[in-house]
């Protein structure tokens, strides 16, 4: 199919669809609101595949890039939901050890996008680790629609604790020099701010991607480096910004923020018309810079 831009559809339609993958509204409702977009020949079930990743349209760097050393690592999470799972690169001719950058997937679970970012990572000279929140049901089950489904079965809590449990594991790796970033996307995001709150004597550098911000009362437990990427058309995560900023400045934590032009939730993903490249490259180089300068 042609890729389209977030620029072929209207916004309120990128709207509702921001509802439904984030479980506000059920697919029912999406059908009966996106109905009215359906002109022409086009289906409410078209626009939904329109509007959907598509993976074959982005992989930034190979899987069989021979400058990187790629594997799945299984690692232990006692507190959350056992044995669990996920994609670790690294830079193949490293000398000594690496930084190491914990990447947070959306709310579906560890997919090809995410493990894209997590090579590029390594190509920028970290030891990337993206953990797979989905591994107690088998692992990310090749379709976002069904992945966010299983997400949504599991124990948020006990995610929480995996998501620690695979920062542990990163920080003691015999790759890894103990100096630890994460990154994370929607989702992520949130899951970014939560162990930079979490673990404030591991975490160095956080770089969330419109995710959701941590209370007041948490905020004040942060000592890591906060970098903050929002798009300037995600009106939902977006709410939850002037009171983060307000406790971050409040409690002296070092941050920068960035709000990209005319951009939607998710624009760093390069498999769905929300993409954005310019704004997700430059979000991407900050945060690379932002890593190397912090970690």
């Amino acid at each position: 199919m042609n890729r389209k831009n977030a620029t072929d559809f209207p916004q309120e339609l990128l709207d509702i669809y921001d509802e439904y993958v984030h479980g506000i509204i059920d697919r029912r409702l999406f059908f009966s609101k996106a109905a009215k977009f359906a002109v022409a020949g086009v289906t409410v079930a078209a626009l939904i595949n329109s509007l959907s990743p598509h993976y074959a349209w982005a992989e930034q760097v190979s899987k069989s890039d021979s400058r990187l050393k790629t594997e799945y690592a299984t690692y232990d999470s006692p507190d959350g939901h056992g044995k669990m799972r996920g994609y670790l690169a690294r830079p193949a001719n490293a000398k000594g050890k690496l930084p190491g950058v914990i990447v947070v997937h959306e709310n579906r679970g560890l997919n090809p996008y995410v493990e894209d970012v997590a090579r590029r990572a390594a190509v920028a000279g970290f030891v990337a680790f993206a953990p797979d929140a989905l591994t107690p049901l088998g692992g990310y089950p090749g379709n976002d629609d069904e992945g966010r489904t299983m997400q949504r079965k599991l124990d948020g809590a006990k995610i929480v604790e995996d998501f620690v449990a695979a920062t542990h594991f990163l920080h003691e790796h015999d790759t890894c020099n103990q100096s630890i970033g994460v990154v994370g996307f929607c989702f992520g995001g949130g899951m970014s701010n939560t162990l930079a709150v979490r673990l404030p004597n591991i975490i160095k550098a956080s770089a969330p991607f419109y995710g959701g911000q941590p209370s007041a009362e948490d905020t004040k437990k942060i000592k890591a480096s906060m970098q903050l990427h929002y798009a300037e058309l995600d009106k939902r995560v977006n709410a939850g910004w002037p009171d983060y900023e307000t406790a971050l400045k409040a409690n002296g934590i070092d941050y920068t923020a960035h709000v990209y032009p005319s951009t939607n939730h998710g624009f760093h993903n390069d498999t769905t018309p929300r993409y954005d490249e310019a704004a997700a490259k430059l979000a991407e180089k900050r945060t690379f810079e932002f890593f190397k300068k912090t970690l």
